[in-house]
């Protein structure tokens, strides 16, 4: 099983990149949102992978975070949700989108991806729910980068083109995983910790550890 290749960058198309790892080319296929983010040909990348094998097929996936690929893998162990789709769900929301959607059970912002229906978007937020803040709790942890030590020397590399700067992971994605560490000591079920941190975020992008979790108290606070 192939779970990360570090390599160079052969040339990218619409739906995969042709990584070049010490003469071997892997064709790794992405989420439009992770391909806008890659560098340019002949540049240095690593991702993340994740292998399909059928009888008559054998395919990689890429992912530039192990969050990425963990709701990946989780999206494709729903009834209806191909690689296809899965990708497509993390190209339209990324996976801090998708923790979002899903801790806060809005099937609607899972069927804004392209191909699925609002039958598949509720399968998926009804059978993930519950993985959700285990999902969350990854944090910002296991950004691939490059590492010099795989990648041989080029000489004549061809000219970068001018590609899009590779998104960095969200600053709320660690303190949303530290938030839900803290409510979670505070005797939080992990699901209604999740809604609120995820209900929190979503209203405060910028907001760090202590404010989300000040907020998340306030939404789980008791009504009158």
């Amino acid at each position: 099983m192939i779970g990360k290749l570090s390599g160079r960058i052969d040339y990218k198309a619409t739906d995969h990149v042709l990584i070049d790892v010490r003469g071997v080319g892997y064709i790794v296929y992405c989420s439009d949102r992770t391909l806008a983010g890659l560098p340019g040909v002949g540049e240095a990348v690593a991702l993340y992978t994740d292998m399909l094998v059928r009888e008559d097929l054998m395919q990689l996936f890429g992912f530039p975070t192990l969050v990425e690929k963990e709701w990946h893998r989780l999206l494709m162990s729903v009834q209806g949700v191909g690689a296809k789709a899965s990708l497509a769900i993390l190209g339209t929301l990324g996976p801090d989108g998708v923790s979002r959607a899903i801790a806060l059970g809005d099937w609607n912002a899972v069927k804004a991806a392209k191909g699925i229906g609002p039958k598949t978007a509720q399968r998926v937020v009804n059978e993930l729910k519950d993985k959700a803040p285990t999902v969350m709790a990854m944090g910002a942890t296991g950004v691939a980068e490059p590492g010099d030590d795989v990648i041989e020397p080029v000489a004549d590399a061809p000219k970068p083109s001018r590609a899009k700067p590779k998104p960095q992971p969200k600053p709320n994605q660690s303190a949303q995983a530290e938030a839900l560490s803290a409510l979670g000591n505070l005797g939080y079920g992990p699901g209604e910790a999740a809604s609120a941190i995820a209900q929190a975020a979503g209203e405060q992008p910028e907001a760090d550890t202590s404010t989300l979790i000040r907020a998340a108290l306030r939404l789980l606070a008791p009504k009158d």
